[in-house]
């Protein structure tokens, strides 16, 4: 170099040997770069996985990487070249990701002929909204209520077994497939990127989101928890039709450049090839907890035993009325919107305590948020609860049985008998509803009541109908006893 020759003799040695390492070091880098547009290893040091170092070993990067996924959307043509690919996918559209096997001859034959596991999830590109993730989310489905983030298209998908999607990770899929055999999997993402924007005065940009697939195979126990591989790719969600328009306004618009200009820039490819990354962090994939009114640990049924009080016979778990007090403050006035689903409303409210949204009348609030959202709005404020179609009332045979105890001396014998009875709404009036409610009443699982009867006259046994709970009184009584089924673990339970 032509600065080099001006420092003195020793200097002029050390710094030559310098820059012919500095040199070297650097030959590689344009190698890299050509083998591919997807071949990116500055990816992996992206924030977006939430750990600050690859967990992937030097020695893999020249590596062939035993499986790539494909999403069938082309990039962006408005990215540099030593930038990730940026794909824009239109809201609910249903895209392709194909699942393939890049596995060389004898490479993990130990899912040869077996399936693997795969989760796909969507998530935050930006560190600052990784940060308040779970925020976030409970946000969006607060708004969104009964709604997903990600779905598979089923019917479009091939190749993929047990598919499920869990009800409390909106984000995230997940299924099991053959390397071996032909798969595509059909996913699609339904929140938008602008929903995650911070301030929303129109005009904003979307935030970026990330793909990510994960696949697994089977350990010694049959359970799919040994990593394989991972990769994903950088995506924006518009509106329907929003992706469409926007990749052609970046295409219009590199068209526009001058030539030297476009050669800084990717050209847009069909497909997006998803990069290796690292694992997402492990986390609880499906609950483990039991269903309500189910507890696996109860082999027995405790109804005919104890005395019915309420340290026995819990009360099932009941749903805390979330009512708006007077002294609410705006703040608090604000978290209670976003809980009740209010939240398109929280700017009109914004300086609202708890006794001014109380005291607006029902017209007032159909005026502000229109008739739908007004109806639902003046009725959560007055805390009004749906009432029940049918109410019954149940007590244990062996609590009835203190009747028959000896008489005290002055002859009263049930003057200090309690009998607790037990509140049982019903929606649907149907056999199979009143089995569970009384399943959680009692705490046992519905697969142990086989029966139910009740006591007609002469002692007979009738058999509970959908068509007897419809003509059951409003808060009748009964005393529930249990006769062992002979055939079976199960009992039978009599109205009497």
């Amino acid at each position: 170099m032509a600065w080099a020759l001006k420092l003195p003799l020793t200097d002029e040695v050390i710094e030559s040997g310098l820059a012919q390492d500095f040199d070297a070091s650097l030959s590689g880098i344009g190698q890299e770069l050509g083998a591919g547009a997807y071949s990116m290893s500055d990816v992996l040091a992206l924030p977006i996985f939430k750990q600050e170092e690859s967990n992937l070993p030097p020695e893999t990067e020249n590596k062939i990487l035993p499986f790539q996924y494909v999403l069938c959307a082309p990039t962006s043509p408005a990215i540099k070249l030593h930038d990730e690919t940026l794909t824009y996918l239109n809201q609910g559209q249903s895209y392709e990701i194909r699942m393939l096997d890049n596995r060389k001859i004898g490479e993990l034959p130990e899912i040869t002929g077996k399936m693997v596991k795969s989760i796909i999830r969507v998530v935050f590109h930006d560190r600052r909204l990784q940060y308040t993730e779970h925020q976030q989310l409970e946000g969006w489905r607060w708004n969104r209520p009964g709604d997903r983030i990600l779905d598979l298209d089923i019917p479009m998908s091939v190749g993929i077994v047990d598919p499920r999607a869990n009800p409390t990770q909106l984000n995230t899929v997940e299924f099991l497939w053959d390397p071996s055999k032909r798969t595509s999997v059909f996913i699609q993402v339904h929140c938008i990127s602008t929903e995650f924007t911070m301030r929303k005065h129109g005009g904003e940009k979307g935030v970026p989101f990330r793909i990510q697939i994960d696949t697994f195979k089977e350990n010694e126990n049959e359970e799919y928890t040994e990593h394989l591989h991972s990769a994903s790719c950088q995506v924006k969600v518009f509106k329907p039709k929003g992706a469409d328009r926007k990749q052609k306004t970046d295409r219009e618009k590199m068209e526009k450049r001058a030539p030297q200009e476009k050669e800084k820039y990717q050209p847009s490819y069909e497909t997006t090839i998803l990069t290796e990354c690292s694992p997402w962090p492990e986390v609880t994939y499906v609950s483990n907890s039991p269903s309500p009114g189910f507890n696996s640990t109860h082999n027995s049924f405790p109804v005919a035993e104890g005395n019915g009080s309420p340290n026995h016979q819990p009360e099932p778990a009941v749903q805390v009325a979330d009512n708006l007090l007077p002294t609410a403050t705006p703040q608090d006035a604000q978290q209670w919107l976003h809980r009740n689903r209010f939240s398109p409303f929280c700017r009109l409210f914004t300086n609202f305590s708890g006794a001014d949204l109380l005291k607006l009348t029902r017209e007032d609030v159909i005026q502000i948020c229109g008739p739908a959202d007004g109806i639902r709005l003046f009725n959560a404020l007055k805390g009004r609860v749906v009432r029940p179609r049918l109410t019954i009332y149940v007590c244990q045979e062996s609590q009835q049985a203190r009747e028959h105890q000896p008489k005290h001396e002055n002859g009263d014998a049930a003057a200090s008998t309690f009998f607790v009875y037990h509140a049982i709404y019903l929606e649907e009036l149907t056999a199979t509803e009143l089995t569970e409610k009384l399943a959680q009443l009692f705490n046992i699982s519905p697969r142990q009541i086989n029966q139910i009867f009740k006591q007609g006259p002469t002692g007979i046994h009738v058999l509970v109908s959908d068509e007897m709970i419809q003509n059951f009184q409003d808060e009748v009584c009964f005393v529930l006893d249990t006769m062992k089924d002979d055939t079976s673990d199960g009992y039978h339970i009599i109205l009497k």
